[in-house]
C-alpha cells in the first residue's frame, strides 16, 4: 500500500488516524491503544513512513493489531496456551558438563527461579539433560493465573518475548520489574554464547540472532508501555 495520508494524530480515544480517517486493524477494527504513551509510538511509526507501508518496520503496529483482533477475542485461551511453556521452560534443563557451563547456567538462571519461587509461592523440578521433567500441577496452575490476570496487549507482547528466550518465568520476571531485558537476553542465550566460544561464530545464526533481538526489543518495548 502507497502512503496516502499527510498527517497523522492520535485522538482523545487514543486511536490512531491518519488524516481524518482511523487507523483500522485487518479485522477492521478501530486501531485504539490502552495508554497515551503506546498510541503516540505507534503512530510514530505511521508517521516514518515512506512511499509505501513496509509492515516489517511497523512492529508495535502488527502487536497492536495482534492484540486486538487475535488476543481481545479470547484472553483467557490465549493466556492459557502461553501458560503451556511454563511446562517445559528453559530454566528446568541444565547442562551436565562442562563445569565452567553448569556455572554460568546457574548463575543466571537460578535468580530468576528463585524469584518466582517467592512471588507465587511454587516449586520448580529441575533436571540435568533434556529429558521432560514434569512439573508440580499448582506450580502450572500459578503461573496460568499470573498470565490470565493480564489484558490483550500484556499478552501480545509476552507472546514473542516467550517464544523467542525460551522462558515463560523469565518473561513474567521482566513484567514485573524483577528482571530487565539486557539480562533476560543473556540469560537465554547462555548455551548458545557458549558455543560460540568453543567453535565460532556462524553468519546465517548470527544473522537469526539479530533478527530474534529486533522483534525481542520491540515486544519488550509494546510491554513497557501497555
Amino acid at each position: 500500500m502507497k502512503r496516502f495520508w499527510k498527517q497523522v494524530s492520535v485522538d482523545a480515544d487514543r486511536v490512531v488516524r491518519l488524516d481524518d480517517k482511523p487507523v483500522r486493524t485487518p479485522g477492521r477494527a478501530a486501531l485504539a491503544l490502552p495508554g497515551t504513551a503506546l498510541a503516540e509510538a505507534v503512530a510514530d511509526e505511521w508517521r516514518a513512513v515512506g512511499e509505501t507501508i513496509d509492515p516489517r518496520a511497523m512492529p508495535l503496529t502488527g502487536l497492536a493489531n495482534a492484540a486486538i483482533d487475535r488476543v481481545a477475542p479470547d484472553a483467557a485461551a490465549f493466556a492459557a496456551s502461553l501458560a503451556s511453556y511454563g511446562e517445559s521452560d528453559l530454566l528446568y534443563y541444565r547442562a551436565e558438563d562442562p563445569p565452567e557451563l553448569v556455572a554460568r547456567q546457574a548463575a543466571v538462571w537460578d535468580p530468576l527461579l528463585d524469584w518466582a519461587c517467592g512471588r507465587y509461592d511454587v516449586h520448580f523440578a529441575t533436571t540435568a539433560g533434556v529429558m521432560h521433567t514434569p512439573q508440580p500441577r499448582a506450580t502450572l496452575e500459578r503461573l496460568g493465573e499470573a498470565l490470565a490476570a493480564r489484558d490483550p496487549f500484556a499478552l501480545v507482547a509476552l507472546q514473542p518475548i516467550v517464544t523467542i528466550t525460551g522462558t515463560l518465568i523469565g518473561a513474567l520476571a521482566l513484567a514485573e520489574g524483577a528482571t530487565d531485558a539486557e539480562t533476560l537476553w543473556r540469560a537465554a542465550h547462555v548455551d548458545e554464547d557458549w558455543q560460540v566460544e568453543m567453535w565460532g561464530e556462524d553468519p546465517l545464526a548470527v544473522q537469526a540472532r539479530e533478527a530474534r533481538r529486533r522483534d525481542y526489543d520491540a515486544a519488550v518495548r509494546f510491554l513497557a508501555m501497555t
